[in-house]
């Protein structure tokens, strides 16, 4: 489980950064300072967990808790506040877990033990679907000639780069107006989340390969592209394709 750090006190993040590291399977991607160091470490890293101080200078931990659920596939949030009077908002932006400070390592590890149970009983959800066919079966984009209809089982990712959604298929490359969030909804059982930024074909992974510097990616079939599996998510990819 990958973690997020977020107080404006670097002693705070210390003691958070140590208690972390002392629970299996949990490691620190990454730490920031304020709201907007945070919205930007979970673009850059991805992570399962932030752990969100409530009381920070400028935009506070309530007001950055609701930009990240905004944010399409966010990442779980867990208070942490020394200020007891906070809990009733903190709850009202929908965290799973409320830690008071100062944080003590057996809360910790049972408020992250409630994040990855949310995270195994999605992911049964998933393993559930069926994956017949439902819905269209052609993805639309409006290009130089008109309308392109692209046969949903030419589809092999989907990756959203900033407003952008780009659809990988096996003739090439081509921008779409669907949002990434709107296709996970519509497609589910036949595309799998790996990325923040992306959803794969199921039926397509050929096999998740580790690269050399530890990260992993994705073969798929009639595709040279190998999309990355982000770690906050290789756990539950593994577990599913094993069961495929």
């Amino acid at each position: 489980m990958d973690l997020l750090i977020v107080d404006d006190e670097p002693l705070a993040r210390a003691r958070l950064r140590r208690l972390a590291e002392q629970l299996e399977g949990v490691e620190v991607v990454a730490e920031a300072a304020d709201g907007e160091a945070a919205l930007a470490a979970i673009e850059a890293h991805d992570p399962a967990v932030v752990l969100l101080d409530v009381r920070m200078p400028g935009e506070d931990g309530i007001a950055t808790a609701k930009h990240i659920a905004q944010l399409d596939h966010a990442p779980a949030i867990i208070f942490c506040t020394a200020y007891d009077q906070y809990a009733l908002d903190a709850f009202g932006t929908e965290a799973v877990g409320y830690l008071l400070k100062p944080v003590q390592r057996e809360d910790l590890k049972a408020a992250l033990d409630k994040a990855a149970k949310l995270n195994r009983l999605q992911l049964d959800a998933l393993r559930d679907m069926q994956a017949a066919p439902a819905g269209r079966q052609h993805i639309s984009a409006k290009t130089r000639r008109g309308v392109e209809l692209i046969p949903l089982s030419e589809v092999r990712f989907f990756l959203a780069d900033q407003k952008y959604v780009t659809v990988h298929h096996v003739g090439g490359e081509t921008l779409i107006d669907d949002t990434l969030k709107d296709l996970e909804s519509e497609f589910q059982g036949r595309f799998i989340r790996v990325h923040r930024n992306s959803l794969v074909s199921l039926e397509h992974i050929l096999a998740m390969e580790r690269t050399g510097d530890g990260h992993f990616r994705l073969r798929l079939a009639d595709l040279d592209i190998k999309p990355v599996v982000s770690r906050r998510h290789v756990p539950q990819l593994k577990d599913l394709l094993a069961k495929l």
